[in-house]
């Protein structure tokens, strides 16, 4: 950033994490799957839906809109016909800044030029903290229409002036996402973001080199200081490889106590940054190419590794996967616009796309994370019957409730600064 920025203060959103414990959300209700059928299903883990998808039937159209072409009327019975499926026509070139490897390719490709009339350039970045300073740096001029910050920190953005409200006169489909998703403390009245997805931190081992089970943080540690020293990869984020470290050791991985920070800086320079091979936020293609025998990793990614490891001609049953324990990260990505988008029309006409649930659906096969739409579990069920590695998508109350959210706190810059004496450490 140009300037040094005072950090913005907000309250770790505890309602959404709250929210999502008491509705359970794969609870069986009327018209869909129960969780234990959700996640035993099997077949191919196909990077497509499964099959065409419809127009909702009894879906509104805004003037100027045209319903989805992807196929026709619902049928009898479908779930479908309780979601919007408004499509938004546009056209012309829509730069997205996002993760890396986080949308379905045919979605940012033939797709979006065929259903919505624009191209897609995708760009790509590794942390909340390179997006806010590319778009500082670039003073309302970065040339991207759509961005996808991770909650806690879009009321910085906005502070900044780095967002731009919806003109939610364009955005009809948002009526499909679930309530726990929507009216976050971030933005309590969704005028500058609305759900991607959600999801959490864990880690991925190969069994065939790191003899016995890792279940919790500190067994991730004893490992990589162990068997896997120097083949170990951690997520390219700050305030995750804290995460570890205060996790590890019975500690709010939003500490502001200089005692536990210094503890933690010494933990991690001088003991643990040796044994890092690689500082990785998308470690799946390298697992699947044998670089690493230990990686902490997001869900989703961590689920792409399997079918990656299978491509690339290796055993997926000699890996395995494991959700943070004792506790853990949840997250919540979101659509926003930035400030000076140049073509803000096709923006919209993509959020708006993407909250549809075929759409919705296909994307979630793909990068593996809660996309928040309404009855979850029935358009599974519907869409997408052969979905695999289901329990790594969706989540039980139990481990839902051991998530918690990070907050901005006048300790970012420490944070960051342990996190850059680490990297200067393991050569990252």
């Amino acid at each position: 950033m140009s300037a040094k920025q005072e950090p913005v203060r907000i309250l770790a959103p505890h309602s959404f994490r709250d929210v999502l414990s008491r509705r359970a959300l794969l609870q069986i209700g009327a018209g869909s799957v129960g969780l234990t059928a959700l996640l035993a299903a099997c077949g191919s883990d196909s990077k497509s839906s499964s099959g065409s998808t419809a127009e909702t039937a009894g879906s509104t159209a805004t003037s100027g809109s045209t319903a989805s072409s992807t196929g026709g009327s619902a049928a009898a019975g479908s779930i479908l016909g309780d979601y919007s499926t408004v499509v938004n026509k546009s056209s012309g070139t829509l730069a997205m800044y996002t993760w890396g490897d986080y949308n379905d390719p045919s979605i940012v490709g033939d797709l979006a030029d065929n259903e919505l009339g624009i191209t897609m350039k995708v760009d790509y970045y590794a942390s909340n903290e390179d997006l806010i300073t590319k778009l500082s740096t670039a003073n309302g001029n970065s040339g991207f229409d759509v961005v996808v910050p991770t909650g806690p920190y879009i009321p910085q953005m906005i502070a900044k002036g780095l967002l731009q409200k919806f003109d939610k006169s364009k955005l009809a489909n948002i009526v499909n996402v679930d309530t726990p998703y929507l009216g976050q403390d971030w933005d309590p009245t969704n005028e500058y973001s609305v759900c991607k997805d959600w999801g959490s931190t864990g880690w991925m081992w190969d069994t065939t080199k790191i003899k016995g089970d890792i279940a919790s943080w500190k067994d991730f540690i004893t490992a990589a200081t162990g068997e896997a020293s120097g083949n170990v990869s951690v997520l390219d984020t700050a305030v995750n490889l804290l995460g570890m470290y205060c996790w590890a050791n019975g500690l709010d991985w939003n500490t502001e106590d200089s005692a536990e920070l210094d503890a933690a800086e010494k933990f991690l320079v001088d003991e643990f940054a040796a044994n890092i091979k690689a500082f990785d936020s998308y470690p799946s293609t390298k697992i699947a190419e044998g670089a690493y025998t230990l990686s902490m990793a997001w869900n989703g990614d961590a689920r792409q590794a399997f079918s990656r490891i299978a491509d690339a001609g290796g055993n997926p049953d000699d890996w395995k996967w494991a959700l943070g324990s004792p506790d853990t990260e949840l997250w919540m990505d979101n659509y926003c616009i930035p400030a000076g988008a140049p073509n803000p029309d096709a923006a919209h006409a993509w959020i708006n796309w993407l909250l549809t649930p075929q759409i919705s659906v296909k994307d979630l096969q793909y990068h593996g994370y809660n996309s928040g739409m309404k009855n979850m579990p029935a358009l599974i069920a519907e869409l997408a019957p052969d979905l695999t590695l289901g329990d790594m998508i969706f989540f039980s109350d139990e481990q839902v409730k051991s998530m918690h959210t990070q907050k901005i706190t006048s300790a970012q810059d420490r944070i960051a600064d342990i996190y850059n004496k680490v990297k200067a450490k393991a050569g990252g």
